[in-house]
C-alpha cells in the first residue's frame, strides 16, 4: 500500500559538556606608566580566537583582555589604565563528537581578581568557564494519506506542532560616531569605557530580520590641557538595522540569541582636526531560530474487513508551543559602603550584569530567581582617594505567567538588563532599581505513534470462520467505536447505522447489535 508521507523538521540538543580554566598571570607596569597607589577598578573581555573539533574533543583557542583602572601614587593622585591579554587554549572533552559537528561555545567569567603585589606589579587571576553544546537536526516521519483500491477505515490525529524552518547564524556590524559636548575639553586619553546592549527587539519581516535596540556608554577620559581634570560622559546610541535571512516570515516564532562582542571605543579627530568625537565598532552575534506553528493531520490508525492490514509503526517525537512571550520585572536595593571605602560625594557611573540562579515550574508559570552584580564608579571628598568603586548585588525574584505550563516543558530564557539607574541615599549608601527583561520561550514535547509502512495480505480464513454471525456487545469502560469495529471486522458507520447512534461516543452498559459484514468476509474467503 502506497502512502504519503509527512516531513517534520525537528532539533534537539544532542551532546553537551563543560570545562574549566584558571587563568593566572603576573602583570609588570610599564615603564612608561607611574607606580601604582591603588587599584579602582578592572575589567575583562574574552575573545575566542578558533574553534577545532575532533573526534572527541573541541580545541578552543583565545584570550582575557584585561583593563584595569587605578590611581598612581603622585601628589595629584591621576588615573591611568592598564591593558594585558591572558591567552588560553582548553581541551573540552564530548563524548560521541565527530569532526566538523557545529558546536556552539557559551563562557563566563566566573570570578576576577587583580590584586597589588608591589607599586610595578599586580597579580591577575580568573577562572573562566565554558559550555559546549551540539545541536541536532532530525526529521520525524508520519503517513497523512493511503493509496489504495480496498474499503479502508482511518482514524486521524490532529497534531499541533513546531516544525523548524530557519536554524542559523549571523552577525550585524556597528559603527557609530559622537562628539564630546561642548562644554569639555578635548580628549587626550581615554582612561575608561563601558558598552552595553539594552532592549534589543528583533522583529520578523518577509525575508529579513529588523533588529532595534540601544547602547549605553560610559566614557572617563583625560582632558588635553596640563592638569586637566579627569572628564566623563554617558551616552544613549540608538541600533537600528536588518538581516537578510532566507525562509523568514511574519508569523513564525522566533528563539532568537542576541549578544554584543568585540565592541572597541576610540577617539577620533572632527572635521576641524580637534579631538573631539568618539569611533564605536561593534559586532551583534545572533543565534537564530524560527520556528512554524501549523496544525497536521495524521493516520493514527488503519484496518479494513477485506484486508489483513501489517501496520509498521514508531514512536517519534514533536514539540508544540506552550508559549513565547516576554516578561519584565524589577528590583531594587541599597549597596552601603565598606569601612575602607571613603565616602561618596558623586555618582560616575553605574553598570551591571544578570545572574539567573534558578529557574523552577510552579503552576500556571516559571519562577525565577537571580541576582544583579552592581558596580558603582564614583568621587569622593576625599584628596587621597579622589575615585572608588563600590560593588554589590541586589537580588530578585519574578513568576512568569506560564498557561499550560507543565514539568515535561522545555524552556529557553534570555535575560537582559534593560536599565539600571543609581542613586545616592546619603553620603554612605546607595539606591539601585533596575528593570530586566525576561524572555520565555517554552515548549512541550509530545511522543507519538506514527505509521511508517502498511502491507496487505488475505486474512486467515479460520479467523473469518470464528467471527460470529451476529453478535450482542456490551459496552464496557474504556470502549471506543474504533476499537470495537476493529475487533469485529466492521466500520464504525456500520456499527453507527445498525444501532442508530447519532454519535461516536459509547456509554459504559450500552449493548450493541453487531453483524458480520458477510460481503466482504466472504470476498476474502472466496
Amino acid at each position: 500500500m502506497e502512502l504519503l508521507m509527512k516531513n517534520i523538521h525537528m532539533c534537539r540538543q544532542a551532546r553537551q559538556a563543560e570545562a574549566e580554566v584558571t587563568l593566572d598571570e603576573d602583570f609588570n607596569v610599564p615603564d612608561a606608566k607611574p607606580d601604582v597607589e591603588m587599584i579602582i577598578q578592572s575589567k575583562e573581555r574574552v575573545v575566542l580566537e578558533d574553534t577545532r573539533t575532533e573526534s572527541g574533543r573541541i580545541y578552543i583557542h583565545g584570550f582575557m583582555e584585561v583593563s584595569i583602572l587605578y590611581l598612581d601614587d603622585t601628589r595629584e593622585r591621576q588615573l591611568h589604565r592598564l591593558d594585558t591579554k591572558l591567552p588560553f587554549d582548553e581541551t573540552i572533552h564530548m563524548e560521541g563528537l565527530t569532526p566538523g559537528e557545529n558546536v556552539r561555545i557559551r563562557y563566563e567569567t566566573e570570578d576576577l581578581n587583580t590584586a597589588l603585589i608591589n607599586s610595578r606589579k599586580l597579580a591577575i587571576r580568573g577562572l573562566l568557564s565554558f559550555r559546549a553544546s551540539v545541536d541536532e537536526i532530525y526529521d520525524i516521519s508520519a503517513a497523512v494519506e493511503t493509496q489504495t483500491r480496498i474499503s479502508i477505515c482511518e482514524k486521524r490525529k490532529k497534531l499541533e506542532l513546531m516544525q523548524l524552518e530557519v536554524q542559523k547564524k549571523d552577525i550585524l556590524r556597528l559603527k557609530e560616531e559622537f562628539p564630546v559636548p561642548a562644554n569639555k575639553p578635548n580628549i587626550r586619553e581615554l582612561l575608561w569605557e563601558n558598552i552595553q546592549l539594552q532592549g534589543c527587539r528583533i522583529r520578523l519581516e518577509e525575508g529579513k530580520l529588523a533588529v532595534e535596540g540601544k547602547l549605553f556608554l560610559f566614557v572617563l577620559y583625560r582632558g588635553e590641557e596640563e592638569g586637566s581634570q579627569c572628564q566623563w560622559m554617558e551616552q544613549t546610541l540608538p541600533i537600528k538595522g536588518e538581516l537578510d535571512c532566507a525562509g523568514c516570515k511574519k508569523e513564525m516564532v522566533p528563539d532568537i540569541e542576541v549578544s554584543l562582542s568585540q565592541a572597541e571605543l576610540f577617539p577620533k579627530e572632527d572635521t576641524d582636526g580637534e579631538t573631539r568625537m568618539f569611533h564605536l565598532e561593534g559586532i551583534l552575534e545572533l543565534e537564530i531560530r524560527l520556528y512554524g506553528n501549523e496544525e497536521a493531520e495524521i493516520l493514527e490508525d488503519v484496518f479494513s474487513p477485506e484486508k489483513d492490514l501489517e501496520v509498521t509503526a514508531g514512536e517519534e517525537t514533536y514539540e508544540s508551543l506552550v508559549m513565547h512571550n516576554e516578561s519584565k520585572c524589577r528590583a531594587e536595593g541599597k549597596i552601603r559602603i565598606q569601612a575602607a571605602k571613603p565616602r561618596i560625594l558623586q555618582i560616575c557611573h553605574s553598570h551591571g550584569s544578570i545572574k539567573i540562579d534558578q529557574t523552577k515550574i510552579v503552576p500556571g508559570g516559571i519562577k525565577i530567581e537571580g541576582a544583579i552584580p552592581a558596580v558603582i564608579l564614583y568621587i569622593s571628598p576625599e584628596d587621597t582617594m579622589p575615585f572608588a568603586v563600590l560593588e554589590g548585588t541586589i537580588p530578585f525574584s519574578h513568576v512568569a505567567e506560564v498557561p499550560g505550563i507543565t514539568r515535561d516543558c522545555r524552556i529557553t530564557l534570555n535575560a537582559g538588563l534593560d536599565q539600571l539607574q543609581a542613586a545616592m541615599a546619603d553620603s554612605e549608601e546607595i539606591e539601585l532599581k533596575a528593570s530586566v527583561s525576561l524572555e520565555i520561550f517554552a515548549v512541550l514535547p509530545h511522543t507519538q505513534r506514527c505509521i511508517q509502512e502498511i502491507r496487505e495480505r488475505e486474512y486467515d480464513p479460520a479467523v473469518l470462520e470464528a467471527v460470529p454471525g451476529i453478535t450482542g456487545y456490551m459496552v464496557q469502560e474504556g470502549d471506543t467505536l474504533w476499537g470495537i469495529a476493529k475487533q469485529y471486522y466492521m466500520t464504525p458507520q456500520q456499527i453507527m447505522e445498525m444501532n442508530s447512534l447519532e454519535t461516536q461516543e459509547l456509554h459504559p452498559g450500552v449493548c450493541l447489535i453487531l453483524m458480520k459484514n458477510m460481503v466482504s468476509l466472504n470476498e476474502n474467503r472466496g
